[in-house]
């Protein structure tokens, strides 16, 4: 997925539900910071969002927008619709939200999860695809591992903290070995 298509499916969404702005939750929030993120960060062809405002709507979404749609068939992509709870975030991350509004979005707003938070939780997430994603955020730089380590002290449930800091010592251990490339099982 490239930024374009992101900014195309936030005016889609818009068209779809009425709504003015949305939240991206998915690997693709990427986008929002990193417009022109590595390829190995932008491999996945769906958009997790749902709009903020109103959530219930996502459901609007996955069926105009979402995989095998006509919007699918026809582009190439596709929006996911999801819910304010697929993501395990940190505390504070609505306050860290990127914000993607241009000429291309139509007058919509694409809020995306700092690169922080969205590692976070793939981090929580902790399928072998998040963590070659964290992994590569690291590689790439794109992360702060002191900033990450700080939002998982915030945890407060021990159990899912020691399961984050198990997977982030993971993904630490895997950014140094060599960037497996586009399509590879690291």
């Amino acid at each position: 997925m490239k930024r374009a298509d992101l900014e195309h499916i936030l005016r889609a969404c818009k068209g779809t539900t009425g709504e003015t702005e949305f939240i991206v939750v998915g690997s693709q929030a990427i986008l929002g910071k990193f417009p022109d993120a590595p390829r190995v960060l932008r491999q996945s062809m769906e958009l997790d969002i749902y709009p903020r405002h109103r959530p219930e709507l996502a459901d609007l979404i996955e069926g105009s927008l979402g995989r095998y749609s006509q919007f699918d068939q026809t582009f190439g992509f596709h929006a996911d619709g999801v819910s304010p709870t697929t993501a395990t975030l940190p505390i504070g991350w609505e306050d860290r939200l990127v914000k993607v509004w241009n000429e291309n979005t139509g007058g919509a707003i694409g809020w995306c999860l700092d690169p922080h938070d969205l590692a976070f939780s793939k981090l929580a997430a902790r399928r072998e695809k998040d963590l070659a994603f964290v992994a590569a955020l690291v590689r790439h730089k794109m992360i702060r591992p002191s900033i990450l380590d700080a939002l998982i002290a915030g945890v407060t449930d021990p159990l899912l903290q020691a399961s984050l800091v198990e997977a982030w010592n993971i993904c630490r251990r895997r950014a140094t070995e060599p960037d497996p490339g586009p399509g590879a099982n690291p």
